[in-house]
């Protein structure tokens, strides 16, 4: 039974990842709120940029779920909007990521990040969540070829996703159904989506990938009908 730690597990991508994992794996999940009724996963309420993580001696897969979406547009954006966004998706997972590093290594483990269809789409107010997404890839690609026979750095690239990050994104039906029209598969994600291909990921189906990004677009990014 492998252990996987998910942090940012209790909503959105990282519990749909947490409920896929917790039958077939010994899931660690850390987060800044409680999680209710987590039957058999360890749970750790903590705020990944300001608390000490705690020990974790066996490890075998890492995701690092939180994230951001912060629309304005540039003269509305303050530096510390750059930096607290930059914060959250890239020195939290740097901190994450060198805590269980010997613990990772020690298992061949695997991590998996999350990044934006923004990095790849030039999309308007999306400058702050671009940039420290892009730093999120380039972090993934740059451990892979570092940890090339330890541990596997992959990351996923998601379009709108039904959480409650986007939740003022898809707040009513009519945006709903705007937002399904955006995209050329007419539809956006379902958590449940994201975390299957994570779970992939981190499984040793996956043992000859690392290094890549893999969006789940909808059509957004690679098609044009």
């Amino acid at each position: 039974m492998k252990t996987i730690l998910i942090i940012g597990g209790s909503k959105g991508i990282g519990k749909a990842l947490a409920d896929l994992l917790k039958e077939s794996h010994k899931v660690i999940t850390m987060s800044r709120s409680e999680i209710e009724n987590q039957e058999s996963n360890t749970h750790y309420a903590l705020d990944i940029l300001k608390d000490e993580l705690p020990d974790i001696e066996e490890l075998d897969g890492l995701a690092y779920c939180p994230g951001s979406i912060n629309l304005k547009s540039l003269t509305r954006l303050k530096i510390e909007d750059f930096q607290n966004d930059f914060n959250i998706n890239v020195l939290g997972a740097i901190k994450a990521i060198q805590k269980y590093e010997k613990a990772l290594s020690n298992n061949n483990g695997s991590v998996v990040l999350f990044s934006t269809v923004a990095t790849k789409l030039g999309m308007p107010f999306h400058a702050s969540i671009a940039v420290s997404k892009a730093g999120v890839e380039g972090l993934a690609k740059s451990l892979a070829a570092e940890y090339a026979t330890k541990i596997r750095f992959n990351v996923i690239a998601p379009t709108v996703t039904n959480t409650s990050l986007a939740a003022r994104l898809l707040r009513n039906e009519k945006q709903q159904e705007t937002m399904k029209e955006r995209h050329p598969l007419k539809n956006y994600l379902e958590p449940s989506e994201v975390a299957s291909l994570a779970n992939y990921l981190l499984s040793d189906d996956a043992k000859s990938i690392s290094g890549q990004v893999f969006p789940i677009d909808a059509g957004i990014v690679s098609l044009k009908l």
